[in-house]
């Protein structure tokens, strides 16, 4: 077994169980930073396939800049432990929702490796910010408008959800 495999099982191992902490953690913080150390480790599957900028991107923007507002977002609504009625409310859908998650990637894979072969970047050139930021922008700019787009309503989902009523306020008197 070659140096390459044991590094891809040791960071895959990584991945999967930073993945299960982070969903199985009570605490909302240490889930963010479980998410976070998946995020890292997916940068490194990255450098290992020959991309650098896009690992790059991975550590700056999600483990920097997404990481910052999920967590000033979890401290500012005060929401820092998750009651148990809420995991049990989302636990069969989210199991559903995975798997359908698992078998699409599969099959997606699958079909890749059947046909033509999964592309890995040959060169630093292929993986430059020009040509991805160009392709981003042109070829794939509504999955990147409609990303943003579900990123801001998960966001006001979460807000709403956490909201609590006033304390003192009661209902209007007529």
């Amino acid at each position: 077994m070659s140096g390459e495999m044991i590094l891809f099982f040791l960071l895959a191992l990584t991945a999967i169980g930073t993945a299960a902490g982070m969903l199985l953690s009570r605490n909302a913080v240490y889930a963010a930073l479980y998410l976070v150390l998946n995020f890292a480790s997916v940068a490194i599957f990255y450098l290992i396939l020959g991309s650098p900028f896009i690992a790059l991107s991975q550590v700056t923007v999600y483990g920097g800049a997404i990481m910052v507002l999920f967590l000033f977002v979890i401290m500012l609504l005060g929401v820092e432990q998750i009651p148990s009625e809420y995991k049990l409310k989302t636990f069969l859908p989210a199991i559903l929702l995975g798997l359908a998650l698992v078998a699409e990637s599969a099959y997606l894979v699958f079909q890749k490796v059947g046909s033509t072969g999964l592309q890995v970047a040959t060169s630093v050139a292929d993986a430059a910010p020009s040509p991805l930021a160009n392709k981003l922008f042109t070829v794939y700019l509504l999955p990147f408008e409609i990303t943003s787009i579900l990123l801001l309503v998960a966001m006001v989902g979460a807000i709403v959800l956490t909201k609590q009523a006033p304390s003192g306020k009661k209902g209007a008197q007529g």
